[in-house]
């Protein structure tokens, strides 16, 4: 069963504040407008999600901004809600400025400089800014989701009796919505709820939903949506290549 799980010391809590989120390690969060560097987006993949995807890479030619840490950036600014849903329509490279909001009314669209919508945010119900929260909350569920491959995946992948393409592994980040029952909490630990595969030719929609908890009591549910994009039949051998590659090349960073 996999859980992530983050806790506070009374102390911790009682020192953080509002421009204490653990995310200005990676990139200060006050300014409207937020770029950036592959350094930035890198360290957060390798450091936070413990995701090690070669998009994420800094000398990747197709670099790509992690999708958690744009979620992290706007729960962070924006506050947390009872209810949220992340709607990805883009990959954000580098250097591409981005405007964020410090507050989300109903909804708001993340842009790029070209007017270009990246990411779609929809709330609904109450709201804090409790940094022990919204720190635990973010680490618990990062953690999570950069560990979808090859912990989750691989499996959900086997069950199925599919694979993606070894040549051009593609998993793209569609969306990931959290509906929580309450904001008083500062522990969170989030557990693996079900898995499912809808497959329809060689693209195939996977879901992994979840349960979030706080000192062992169900606090809320989330779901996190990928693509998963030419698929074909299944081969232990060349998945077992695909996962010690990724492994090598975390040992490999982490030497």
């Amino acid at each position: 069963m996999l859980r992530s799980n983050v806790v506070y010391s009374p102390t911790e809590v009682a020192k953080m504040s509002i421009k204490e989120m653990f995310i200005e390690n990676y990139c200060p969060i006050s300014a409207d407008r937020i770029s950036f560097t592959r350094q930035q987006g890198s360290d957060f993949a390798k450091q936070v999600a413990d995701d090690f995807n070669p998009l994420h890479n800094i000398d990747a030619k197709r670099f790509c901004v992690p999708g958690d840490l744009l979620f992290s950036i706007i729960i962070a600014k924006s506050g947390l809600h009872k209810k949220m849903t992340f709607d990805f329509s883009g990959m954000v490279s580098d250097d591409v400025h981005l405007t964020f909001p410090q507050n989300i009314d109903n909804s708001f669209n993340i842009k790029d400089d070209k007017d270009k919508t990246c990411l779609s945010v929809h709330v609904s119900g109450d709201k804090t800014h409790e940094p022990a929260l919204i720190n635990a909350l973010t680490k618990a569920y990062v953690d999570f989701s950069g560990h979808t491959f090859p912990d989750i995946l691989v499996k959900l992948m086997a069950d199925n009796s599919v694979m993606i393409n070894p040549a051009r592994p593609m998993v793209m980040y569609q969306s990931m919505s959290i509906d929580l029952h309450t904001l008083e909490a500062d522990t969170v630990t989030l557990q693996l709820a079900k898995t499912s595969l809808l497959i329809e030719g060689k693209r195939g929609d996977a879901w992994l939903e979840f349960d979030l908890l706080s000192n062992d009591k169900v606090i809320g549910h989330g779901k996190k949506h990928m693509l998963l994009s030419g698929l074909r039949s299944y081969e232990q051998e060349t998945i077992d290549t695909m996962v010690n590659q990724y492994r090598d090349s975390k040992k490999n960073y982490q030497a």
